[in-house]
């Protein structure tokens, strides 16, 4: 489904992205993990073209991203609070979002429906607008307007960072239900490692820029995990 060759990203002559080969087959959940500057944001951002690779090409479902916008219509990501629309409310974001998939407004509120325990009263119906939400609640709209519009892969830059402990355990949940439909190819970064190895079966860690691990989870990651950060 994704396949990222000989990736690298520079700025002013320092290389924060330099990567051989990954390979993220179809209905796959994947994980990306590493300290600060690590470089998950970076790939993140080159998988959803935000910047552009100094060499090597990312191709999803063998359409070049950084060439074409064929990929955008079944691709969907929350990176962070620069995706949100801050001067609309929450119901007016998921519309917009819903118009730009090609949802009606029937569609996107069965869609919504699906979420109020993951919501917990705390966005729909509010009349706020979004820049005056709790980082949480931001996020909790964004990663649910990600899902909007069936979209075959879906990629959450630190999902569970300023959620509460309910949500997170519910957004896990939703995660794993995600990745059980193995039409669904889902990508997550997280510093969190006790979450990431609960919700993906694969996990690839970033230190400087390189993948140093590639992991099948088991029940032995999380100990190799830790040792690893550890040092």
């Amino acid at each position: 489904m994704i396949s990222i060759q000989n990736l690298s990203k520079t700025y002013n002559g320092t290389t924060v992205l330099n990567i051989d080969t990954i390979e993220i087959p179809k209905g796959q959940s994947f994980g990306l993990v590493g300290n600060n500057g690590a470089g998950k944001t970076t790939l993140f951002s080159l998988l959803l073209d935000l910047i552009s690779p100094s060499t090597g090409v990312i191709k999803s479902n063998d359409i070049t991203v950084s060439e074409s916008e064929e990929w955008k219509p079944f691709t969907s990501a929350f990176i962070d609070e620069s995706f949100l629309i801050g001067y609309l409310t929450a119901e007016e974001y998921f519309y917009f979002i819903g118009e730009l998939r090609g949802c009606n407004k029937a569609d996107v509120d069965a869609l919504l429906a699906q979420f109020s325990d993951f919501f917990h009263d705390e966005i729909l119906g509010q009349k706020k607008y979004l820049r005056d939400m709790s980082k949480g609640n931001q996020k909790k709209a964004g990663i649910v307007a990600s899902f909007i519009g069936d979209p075959k892969v879906i990629i959450l830059d630190e999902p569970f960072a300023n959620l509460d402990p309910t949500t997170q355990i519910r957004l896990k949940k939703i995660i794993k239900e995600l990745s059980e439909n193995r039409e669904v190819t889902v990508l997550v970064s997280s510093h969190d490692l006790l979450h990431v190895t609960e919700v993906c079966e694969r996990i690839v860690v970033l230190n400087k820029g390189q993948v140093v691990k590639d992991l099948a989870t088991s029940e032995a990651t999380l100990k190799e995990l830790e040792a690893f950060f550890a040092g």
